[in-house]
């Protein structure tokens, strides 16, 4: 008996083979989506209005400064020209911010472990990444909420690492089972480096722990001056607490990696009405205003060294002051920061895909959506957060992860915009379809060419007819994700560390992950 005999069967396998074919991996050079395509293209401010709101930055870094800065930043920032008052607070001249700005970098590299992935920040090149430190993990099953852990951290990475659209991975999570500080910190890297060889990004609770993380990423490097040659981790740092002050354990730690040689994201995170002004333009003056002080204090410490301009202030629903990161208010608030990004010509980031619901349904894809697709059409640098985050970053979910990499996908192929050129204008083929052809485009060998090169299709949503889903089987979107889920955990890990240098490594740290 054959698939003759069959018609239903020879339907669904004539539709498979052309499935796999559109599947199929494409050059990266004809992929119609990559990382580090252009945005800029959406303009939520003007240009009078993004000179007022570094006017007024300027005006408060003059007149109220920032407090708390640890005595070793007073001595650097105040070196460099910003003046102490008898407040003890910080004010920065005007002149300082744009000399600054003058010098510091316009381009920076945030390499990957394989330079495959090395990123190329600056101008409206756009990537996008996770991020967070989330405390729960999601159970789709069981639609329940749990403590995340070291494995579920090293999991995220290994799953990131297969997925196309999410081109860096920055800590998503805190492994909730390590209670010591130190050992957190060391073993989050761990997790990160040997489960993904893109970018990483990760923080330090305190100065004394970064050169031990350092001594680590030696040896994965292969000594201190490959490292420095291609710093593979940044250190994503909050050196403010937001109102106006600096952290200044934060303050420390970023001292400690600056002379590292590891770069620096520059993190204000304000919260909208609670922490920051409710206003969303007065919301980006204060996060501008605090980036534009860390940027002094960066260049301070080294000039010239690669800093990202990180303003992600965020959004609280001001019926109940919690944080609202999925609100439409938050994707202007992103989409803002990135044209301030644009404005001083800066490599920056900032955060999107945040979801407030707390499973991957309707209202997450709605979230998700809209402030991703809102920042890489204003052309951020760094996507932080857009895929994975959900309950307003508590939560993180491994298939939100991979449907993450869908969505972003479609978030992608809106950043890359329309082409308009005298081929993709069809005059001809229309033409030729209408007067001499079969009256439609199925078959034409534009239509044949651009199927692969100009088309994104989703690895996992959904596009059957009624029919072909009943034939299907019903597909739930939700298994799917889980099934690839388990099929890439069950696969070996192509970051994995060499078996000499993870033993070095065991050696000297105390790593909590299985060898």
């Amino acid at each position: 008996m054959n698939t003759h005999d069959h018609p239903k069967s020879a339907r669904m396998g004539g539709r498979a083979a052309r499935r796999a074919a559109r599947s199929a991996k494409l050059a990266e050079h004809l992929r119609p989506i990559r990382a580090g395509m252009s945005g800029g293209r959406l303009a939520p401010l003007t240009e009078p209005q993004m000179a007022r709101i570094h006017a007024a930055a300027l005006e408060l870094l003059e007149t109220v400064g920032l407090a708390d800065a640890p005595p070793s930043g007073i001595a650097a920032l105040t070196a460099a020209g910003a003046v102490l008052g008898d407040d003890g607070r910080l004010r920065f001249p005007p002149a300082l911010i744009e000399d600054t700005l003058a010098r510091a970098n316009r381009e920076i590299t945030l390499c990957g472990r394989d330079p495959a992935h090395d990123l190329q920040l600056g101008g409206t090149r756009v990537h996008y990444g996770t991020a967070g430190a989330a405390v729960h993990m999601v159970d789709v099953d069981g639609r329940s909420y749990r403590e995340s852990t070291l494995q579920d951290l090293h999991d995220a990475a290994r799953i990131a690492d297969r997925l196309d659209n999410i081109h860096f991975v920055q800590r998503p999570m805190v492994p909730r089972d390590i209670p010591d500080p130190f050992e957190m910190d060391i073993n989050t890297i761990y997790a990160c480096v040997s489960g993904t060889r893109k970018h990483i990004g990760t923080s330090f609770t305190e100065g004394s722990f970064v050169p031990r993380a350092l001594e680590m990423l030696h040896l994965v490097a292969g000594g201190e001056e490959a490292w420095r040659a291609r710093p593979f981790v940044s250190n994503s740092n909050c050196f403010v607490v937001p109102p106006m002050k600096f952290a200044t354990e934060s303050c420390l730690v970023m001292e400690e990696c600056i002379r590292g040689g590891m770069p620096v994201l520059l993190l204000s995170a304000g919260q909208a009405g609670a922490t920051a002004p409710a206003s969303i333009a007065g919301a980006i003056v204060q996060a501008t205003a605090e980036c534009l002080a860390g940027l002094v204090y960066v260049n301070a410490i080294v000039p010239g060294h690669p800093a990202i301009f990180g303003t992600w202030p965020f959004v609280s629903d001001l019926r109940t002051g919690a944080m609202s990161g999925g609100s439409g208010e938050q994707a202007l608030l992103t989409a803002g920061c990135a044209q301030m990004h644009g404005f001083y010509d800066l490599p920056g980031g900032a955060a999107a895909g945040i979801a407030d619901a707390k499973l991957p349904d309707m209202q997450a894809g709605w979230e998700q959506m809209c402030s991703n697709v809102m920042a890489g059409l204003s052309g951020l640098n760094m996507v932080y957060e857009a895929a994975g985050m959900h309950a307003s970053l508590l939560g993180f979910c491994h298939e939100s992860l991979i449907l993450g990499d869908d969505l972003i996908g479609q978030a992608l192929r809106c950043v890359r915009g329309i082409e308009v050129t005298e081929d993709s204008v069809s005059v001809e083929v229309i033409r030729e379809v209408c007067l001499s052809g079969p009256g439609h485009y199925l078959g034409t060998d534009q239509t044949l060419g651009l199927m692969q090169t100009d088309y994104v299709y989703p690895t996992l949503g959904d596009r059957s007819s009624p029919k072909e889903w009943e034939e299907l089987g019903r597909p739930d979107l939700l298994k799917r994700a889980t099934a690839r889920k388990e099929m890439i955990l069950a696969e070996r890990a192509s970051a994995r560390l060499s078996g000499d240098v993870d033993r070095a490594i065991r050696d000297r740290l105390p790593i909590r992950l299985p060898a």
